[in-house]
């Protein structure tokens, strides 16, 4: 038994920094410091490059990444769904693409290609579009940027245009539009609500003060780009989904599965 301990010491031994190398803290580092603001989903592209220049790539880094991305993501999408009850499916569907996409990417990464491996490492033999959105920083940072930007548009019109919040419209008579851009003009607060102050009274309050008009120009600048971004998803699904098969294969292969039949 004593012999056992003396040979493995060595191995352990040499996993532990020296005393004389500088501590670090992980959680100190800059790119991991701009993956832990509210807006790291448009730093997506900056946190990389400061990894890069500071020689501070790590793997907390890489998952923390992710996950504040998706995070701030759905709960932008969680209110558009309480703000427009009618859309709530297309959120929840976007939600659960979004978080099924990257998870799988990222398993089938470290499950596949090692724990050393980073998900923004794609081959272009895998997938072209994939490479070119991970590989290529402007790519990468415009449709993140964009993406979120659409989001926070159609925030903007949940509470200015008729077209997607039907509740916004009330009658008016004759002046009434449904036209993008015009100021919608109810009925006053305090004819509705008891309190001026209530919610209800605040959240109309605003609708009544806000045009439409650049929120629509912003959705449509950045539909497409929000598209690609969704697509990029499903693609993410179907190359994890692939390569995790092959490794399935690959195991059973090795056990000799599936057993030839007498």
């Amino acid at each position: 038994m004593s012999a056992r301990v003396a040979v493995q010491a060595p191995a352990q031994d040499a996993q532990v920094p020296t005393t004389d190398a500088p501590k670090e803290n992980i959680f100190m580092f800059v790119p991991n410091l701009i993956g832990m603001l509210i807006i790291s989903c448009l730093l997506d592209a900056l946190d990389g490059y400061a990894a890069r220049s500071f020689n501070q790539s790590t793997k907390f880094g890489a998952v923390l990444d992710m996950v504040t991305d998706r995070c701030t993501t759905t709960c932008l999408l969680v209110f558009l769904s309480t703000a427009m009850p009618r859309w709530s499916m297309v959120f929840q569907l976007l939600i659960s693409l979004d978080f099924t996409s990257h998870y799988m990417h990222m398993y089938a990464t470290l499950a596949m290609g090692g724990s050393g491996s980073s998900h923004k490492n794609i081959d272009a033999k895998r997938s072209k579009i994939m490479h070119l959105y991970y590989t290529n920083r402007t790519v990468l940072f415009v449709c993140c940027a964009l993406n979120e930007l659409f989001f926070i548009a159609l925030y903007l019109l949940a509470f200015s245009s008729p077209y997607l919040t039907p509740s916004l419209l009330q009658p008016t008579g004759e002046g009434a539009s449904l036209q993008p851009g015009s100021p919608i003009m109810p009925l006053k607060p305090s004819t509705i609500f008891s309190s001026p102050w209530s919610a209800g009274a605040m959240e109309m309050a605003r609708a009544n003060k806000m045009d439409s008009t650049v929120p629509w120009i912003l959705v449509v600048i950045s539909a497409p780009v929000m598209l690609f971004k969704q697509w990029v998803n499903v693609v993410q699904i179907v190359k994890a989904s692939e390569w995790l098969a092959q490794g399935d294969l690959a195991d059973r292969a090795k056990a000799g599965l599936p057993k030839k039949t007498q």
